[in-house]
Parts: C-alpha cells; sequence; structure tokens
C-alpha cells in the first residue's frame, strides 16, 4: 500500500474513532520512511482537548489499527491537539477562524509579497480575504496558500485573562 493510500486509510479510521469520542478531527498524516512511519493524528474541540480526550483516541485507535493491520510494519502513533499556532489545512479552517490572527505564506507572490502577517478577515467566493498588517486588504484562494497558521493574538489573551480573574471575583 503506497504512502497516500495509507494516509487516506488512517483518515477515515481516525475519523470515526474521532466522531465516536465526539471530537473534531483536524488532520491524519502517516510521515517517515515506511520502515519507520510515524501517524499523527490532530484532536481539537470547542474548549481544547484534554489528556484523557488524547489517550482514549490513541488507545482506540491504536487497537484498531492493530487489528486492521494494514500498516507493514511498526509505527509510532502520536495523537494529540494541534496547538495553539495551529495550522490551517484547509478553506474551511479559514472560514472557523474568521477573524482571528494568523501568518499565510503563498507559493507565488500576490502584489509583490508571498508572506503575509494579520487577520484573516472572510472568505468571499473560495478567496480568502486577509487583511495584512502591512499592505491591507488582499485576496488570495485557498489553493495559492503554501502555509498558513494561527497566531496567538497576546492582546485577546490578556482580555480573556482579565475577564476571567473579574468573574472569580479576584
Amino acid at each position: 500500500m503506497n504512502k497516500l493510500a495509507i494516509a487516506e486509510k488512517i483518515t477515515e479510521i481516525a475519523q470515526r474513532i474521532v466522531d465516536e469520542h465526539k471530537l473534531e478531527l483536524v488532520r491524519a498524516e502517516a510521515i517517515g520512511s515506511a520502515q519507520n512511519p510515524t501517524v499523527r493524528v490532530f484532536i481539537d474541540k470547542v474548549n481544547g482537548v484534554s489528556h484523557e480526550d488524547c489517550a482514549a483516541v490513541s488507545r482506540d485507535l491504536s487497537a484498531t489499527l492493530d487489528e486492521i493491520d494494514f500498516i507493514s510494519s511498526a509505527y509510532l502513533l502520536e495523537v494529540s491537539s494541534p496547538g495553539l499556532e495551529r495550522e490551517l489545512y484547509s478553506l474551511q479552517d479559514f472560514v472557523k477562524f474568521t477573524g482571528s490572527l494568523a501568518k499565510v505564506r503563498t507559493k507565488i507572490p500576490i502584489e509583490g509579497q508571498r508572506n503575509f502577517r494579520g487577520r484573516i478577515k472572510t472568505v468571499e467566493d473560495e478567496k480568502i480575504v486577509f487583511t495584512d498588517k502591512l499592505n491591507g486588504e488582499v485576496r488570495f484562494s485557498f489553493d495559492a496558500v503554501a502555509k498558513a497558521n494561527l497566531e496567538i493574538d497576546i492582546e485577546e489573551e490578556f482580555r480573556r485573562n482579565e475577564k476571567r480573574k473579574t468573574e472569580d471575583g479576584k
């Protein structure tokens, strides 16, 4: 089975297991060599995933992968959160994180620029509308994206922390 077929099968199995746990499958992938593969699964939920969520998915996914036995060698299984500065893997991720700070690198220059930092403004007609800190509003298709990640909004985190302190009466 080739690497792409393995990744598709892993995604299919992981999606079913993650759904059973009422979590979101962010991404599943197989990396490394055929002799020493690593299966990575990133999961999420509204208020973030816990260690227990990762352990439960890992346990169930490992048992299912071992039962089906379609990976020809021993493998390392990693189940984790995508992290605070998670990668944006699809156009739907841009829709989901509209309003969030992000950094985007494009495959080709757009208005003479390939690296953008700013805020995802919206997605319109399959185009990402991005407010770049240096050049203002730019538009590009998801196909033009080489890599994109959320960035931590320090000011927003500070406001959230202050709000929590106020609500807790501290």
